[in-house]
């Protein structure tokens, strides 16, 4: 393997499990690779970027995935949805900057789904005497989920009475 395809895939690699912020993450990458004296000094070309900078847009998906998935509430990985809609800005972001315009409408669609999912699970659960594992109050979940071209007729009966008030949180 070519020392460039080396250098590239570590950090394909390294993108995949960036932590919470895979912007910087992909900026960082592109300075090491390219810039950074310490770095091996590549010259990318188009193809090598758009390789780090859909590792960066895959681990936008699986975080905002993550806190949607209802197998995560009790579990220490879980940040909850006032993470995935700071997330969701983050990513819509990204694109925009980076130009990834047509990847934001199947992902839309994806993290609605999983929202909504989400919700009706919540509010089975809830109602049947479990806490409640939303981290935000209703006119933020709602500006959320209009955000992912959601109405709020598309989500379960009840969503509303499981949401903490903001004094709450």
């Amino acid at each position: 393997m070519a020392d460039k395809e080396r250098y590239l895939c570590d950090e394909v690699l390294l993108l995949g499990d960036s932590g919470e912020i895979p912007e910087v993450a992909f900026h960082a990458a592109l300075h090491y690779l390219q810039e950074d004296p310490d770095g091996p000094l590549l010259a990318l070309d188009a193809s090598d970027i758009a390789r780090l900078r859909d590792s960066a847009l895959a681990r936008f998906r699986w975080m905002l995935l993550r806190d949607l998935d209802p197998g995560n509430r009790r579990k220490r990985i879980y940040r909850g949805v006032a993470r995935g809609k700071a997330n969701w800005r983050r990513c819509q972001e990204f694109c925009r900057r980076q130009g990834l315009d047509e990847a934001i409408a199947p992902l839309r669609r994806e993290i609605a789904a999983a929202l909504r999912a989400f919700l009706v699970r919540e509010v089975a659960e809830v109602e049947g005497g479990a806490p409640t594992s939303l981290n935000c109050c209703a006119e933020d979940l709602e500006a959320f989920v209009v955000e992912l071209g959601l109405a709020p007729a598309d989500l379960p009966a009840g969503w509303r009475r499981i949401c903490p008030r903001p004094e709450d949180l």
